[in-house]
């Protein structure tokens, strides 16, 4: 029985999905029904129940994955330790980035890692913010940046990178913006939102709740390139962050109706039982320097 079969079994149970779990670990379904089989054989016990809604550990299952979770964090704790002696980090830091993040912190780390450690490999994953704290929860990424959403992260622990502010804009033209801001002329026009929990849906939430308005269309978007596309191609109006906005102002491509969130936090996050993982311990420290 090898370490890579344990952390199959592992992200099986979390995942409660041989086709998730093929998917979190990179793996083809037939290998991780591989590994659970070579697991099983090894302690003659079956560790899963086979249900048409996935894998259910049973309760021999259930109490070999928590000497399968103190295993690993022994194993992990053994290469850093022995790193350390070696003087120097090396490894492999599996990094989130949200795609409507700010890229600037994500940068400074890639370039302080490089020089400092250059035997540590960084490898960078995309996605939105639920995405990202599914994988720092579930071990695929070891952390991760993400704009501050406010979802629940009782168990992360976080680092503020970076700030950045939130605008309301609309294509040159369709709104008087010399004018005070009329927001039920507004609400008649097409809005350009996203659908997924992240900063500039709680930007547009709070607008509407504050001015008592809702949009007659809503047109969903996630992605702030194809919003700022739409909103100079004169669909409707919608939320851009600060740099994004003001470049765009800048080409000609849109019009500034008004800041709609005044801060939002960039963070760097990982779990709380990692505190203390040295090459997370060293990005922080680069990231502290750099932002503070």
């Amino acid at each position: 029985m090898e370490i890579h079969q344990l952390k199959t079994f592992m992200t099986v149970a979390r995942e409660g999905s041989i086709s998730r779990a093929a998917e979190t670990l990179c793996l083809s379904q037939p290998a991780v029904s591989a590994h659970i089989k070579a697991i099983e054989d090894t302690f003659g016990l079956i560790l899963f129940e086979r249900t048409p809604r996935g894998m259910s550990l049973t309760r021999e299952g259930e109490q070999l994955l928590r000497k399968t979770e103190q295993t690993l964090g022994a194993h992990q704790d053994l290469l850093t330790e022995a790193a350390r002696l070696k003087g120097r980090l090396n490894g492999k830091l599996h990094i989130g980035n949200s795609s409507t993040a700010s890229t600037e912190a994500l940068g400074r780390l890639m370039i302080a890692l490089s020089e400092r450690c250059p035997e540590v490999e960084l490898v960078v994953q995309h996605g939105n913010t639920a995405e990202l704290l599914k994988g720092i929860r579930n071990g695929s990424l070891d952390a991760g940046f993400y704009n501050d959403s406010h979802l629940p992260d009782e168990d992360i622990s976080s680092l503020e990178v970076g700030r950045f502010s939130i605008f309301l804009a609309a294509p040159p033209g369709l709104v008087d913006t010399s004018e005070p801001v009329d927001w039920q002329a507004l609400a008649q026009l097409p809005w350009i939102c996203p659908t997924v929990q992240s900063c500039c849906k709680q930007a547009a939430d709070h607008l509407f709740e504050a001015h008592n308005i809702r949009p007659q269309r809503i047109i969903s978007i996630d992605r702030e390139a194809v919003t700022r596309t739409l909103i100079g191609g004169g669909v409707g109006v919608g939320l851009l962050h600060a740099d994004s906005a003001r470049e765009a102002q800048l080409r000609g491509e849109i019009e500034i109706i008004c800041e709609a969130q005044k801060h939002v936090r960039v963070l760097f996050a990982h779990t709380r039982k990692r505190v203390h993982d040295p090459l997370l311990m060293m990005a922080r420290s680069i990231l502290q320097t750099e932002h503070g």
